[in-house]
């Protein structure tokens, strides 16, 4: 019902993905009309929408409805330890991850909050340092990539760049995996990598990518934002060759000629006297 899909996404990272689920012969419904039923037909079944006044019709030989996610809480009888869980069933944190019976944890998908592993180790981490040791660490703010394997593969980490406009004057770095060796030379050179920087620190506030390896280049992007780079440090990392990395480092490089000019390699690489300028 949404205007494009993966909503939470860079909005060229919907067009890209849902142009290679049309191109791979799935049919992207976006803006679609409410569901008015369902009927069972002699092949499977037929999902009927209803827009002013007039039915379409889809049919299938299965239909999955997919509405989000509730916590399997309910056997647990948290309540009667004093937990307190939300109306689907996610157990309420405070920033240390302690429930409302303060000698009680939780981490995880069953807080509700970034629901991918990764997230889930770091928050197991802060919970049983806090439960353990009687600490009070909280669970801090840090770049977490996000992505998923789909076919081509997609992933992101910081802001897009929709938010990143929103509050800060930016530069955006675009580079196709047609234009990179590896992807051409393993044939797939459908996607892209995307950096979004801000123009005054020069520090990379997002990364999104389309394409192979997605999700692992993505991991790159994290570390570089983690540890506060700019983004012409980073176009000077040597990033092996052929390599999907190189997407990377040629999104930085595009940024830093962008805010430094053609000449920014020399004039980060060497000094004024090291060339002979006095």
């Amino acid at each position: 019902m949404a205007p494009r899909i993966l909503m939470s996404e860079d909005e060229d990272v919907s067009k890209a993905i849902s142009a290679a689920m049309r191109a791979s012969g799935i049919d992207v419904t976006e803006n679609a009309a409410p569901i008015e039923r369902f009927e069972r037909t002699q092949s499977g079944a037929c999902l009927i929408q209803a827009r002013n006044g007039a039915e379409q019709r889809l049919e299938a030989t299965l239909a999955v409805v997919a509405v989000g996610w509730a916590a399997a809480t309910v056997k647990l009888d948290l309540d009667r330890a004093g937990v307190r869980t939300d109306h689907r069933g996610y157990v309420e944190v405070d920033s240390q991850l302690r429930t409302t019976v303060p000698h009680v944890f939780a981490a995880g998908d069953v807080t509700g909050r970034a629901m991918v592993v990764h997230e889930a180790v770091r928050e197991g981490f802060v919970a049983a340092t806090n439960a353990v040791l009687d600490a009070t660490v909280p669970l801090s703010a840090q770049p977490s990539p996000i992505g998923s394997f789909t076919d081509p593969e997609y992933a992101s980490v910081g802001l897009s760049e929709a938010a990143a406009r929103a509050g800060h004057d930016v530069v955006v770095a675009n580079v196709g995996f047609d234009s990179l060796p590896r992807p051409i030379i393993d044939g797939r050179t459908i996607g892209f990598c995307k950096l979004i920087v801000d123009r005054r620190l020069e520090r990379v506030l997002g990364c999104h990518i389309v394409g192979e390896r997605a999700v692992e280049l993505a991991q790159l992007a994290a570390t570089a934002i983690a540890a506060e780079m700019r983004v012409d440090q980073l176009a000077l990392v040597p990033f092996s060759f052929p390599t999907y990395a190189n997407a990377l480092g040629r999104a930085a490089a595009v940024a830093a000629v962008e805010l430094h000019g053609n000449t920014w390699a020399v004039d980060h690489l060497v000094t004024p006297e090291e060339v002979g300028v006095p």
